[in-house]
């Protein structure tokens, strides 16, 4: 008897559990899990056989119209309050982290332009980026290095993670507000210098004045 054959009828021994009960697996991962999960990652837990990815289509319609839902992160998977009940969670917050405007700015300039180098987010803002102001969006796990330019010295690039999506409620960066949405919502200041389209050409060093309480953690 061949390798392949006893290795089809392992197989066979072993069925893959019925849809539903395959959707209560993915739920409570899922459930369980405080980061998104994704499809790679339900495969390697649920039985042979299963498909989670079907799962997930079944599950995500079983929640809609719920005080919760399955939503696509990324590349992954996780499930999340409706949007409509954010209201709800408000006294939840326990600290308010503050951005300063370039921080702002640099945000917005890598959510829209990456992969983008520190180079590049210079040119768009018309000013320098300085260290801390990079260091604070790493820190809050906001970004994260992309892959080197292939241009002379060949510089680091910066790409928004999938802790930012997740926060924010996106799917993927294609979801991102329009600079209007981001205006009225007091993220970029309403006279953008010539060129630029985001904020003022404002020193890195601004003060209170030039924060924005609308970034929670």
């Amino acid at each position: 008897m061949s390798d392949q054959t006893e290795t089809e009828q392992e197989q066979s021994l072993f069925e893959a559990p019925p849809m539903g009960e395959q959707e209560r697996m993915v739920e409570a991962v899922l459930f369980a899990s405080a980061e998104p999960v994704t499809v790679a990652e339900l495969a390697a837990r649920l039985p042979h056989g299963a498909d989670p990815a079907e799962a997930l289509v079944h599950l995500r319609r079983r929640y809609e119209g719920r005080g919760v839902q399955v939503v696509k992160v990324g590349d992954a998977w996780a499930i999340r309050s409706a949007p409509d009940l954010g209201f709800l969670m408000h006294k939840e917050v326990v600290e308010t982290r503050k951005l300063s405007r370039a921080a702002i700015e640099t945000l917005a300039i890598i959510a829209y332009h990456q992969p983008v180098t520190r180079a590049e987010i210079e040119e768009i803002r018309g000013v320098s980026v300085s260290r801390g102001t990079v260091d604070q969006l790493l820190e809050l796990e906001w970004i994260r290095f992309g892959r080197r330019k292939m241009t002379p010295g060949r510089p680091v690039t910066f790409v928004v993670t999938q802790s930012f999506l997740d926060h924010f409620g996106l799917e993927s960066a294609r979801d991102l507000p329009g600079l209007k949405e981001l205006r009225s919502a007091g993220l970029l200041d309403n006279r953008p210098p010539p060129g630029t389209g985001l904020g003022d050409d404002a020193d890195e060093g601004t003060g209170e004045d030039g924060q924005s309480e609308l970034f929670e953690d």
